[in-house]
């Protein structure tokens, strides 16, 4: 049971750290009308807060999508707003342009790479002309690249 106190502090001050703001949120909001003026700047921060994180995801990616080049991200995610003004402001419409863009960016430049079966990881050779799979094993090194920094081995 010590050994899980760790989890249970983090879980419980993670709840009390952010469910006071929802239900502050709650009770403000409903007291809020949608013509006011801290309306539209709650709406505005909102969606501030939205377009910052899509476009770090965009400007600065992790895992798969570090390897497709700027140009192809900027280009997929802009092609995909303009799908979405086009359509009516439908959001499934751009993010399902958005996605089809960059995958077949990738695929074009040959980049695309299947997903490993679960359990498994890739292997690929000096050159990148054909991959195996093997069993995952936690005792090899974890990195995402030869230069990453975040190299570690299972249980250390």
């Amino acid at each position: 049971m010590q050994e899980l106190w760790p989890y249970v502090f983090i879980a419980v001050a993670g709840w009390l750290a952010t469910d006071f703001w929802r239900w502050l949120g709650v009770l403000a909001g409903n007291r809020l009308r949608e013509d006011s003026e801290a309306f539209y700047w709650v709406r505005s921060v909102a969606t501030a807060l939205v377009m910052a994180v899509t476009a770090k995801l965009v400007v600065f990616p992790t895992g798969a999508l570090e390897a497709s080049p700027l140009w192809m991200r900027l280009g997929a995610a802009g092609l995909g707003f303009a799908a979405f003004l086009v359509s009516g402001q439908r959001v499934a419409v751009g993010v399902g342009v958005s996605l089809v863009l960059l995958a077949a960016g990738l695929f074009a430049i040959g980049q695309w790479r299947p997903a490993p079966p679960l359990g498994r990881v890739a292997i690929t050779k000096p050159g990148g002309s054909s991959r195996h799979w093997r069993p995952a094993r936690p005792d090899l090194p974890f990195c995402r690249n030869a230069a990453s920094a975040g190299c570690f081995r299972a249980g250390e």
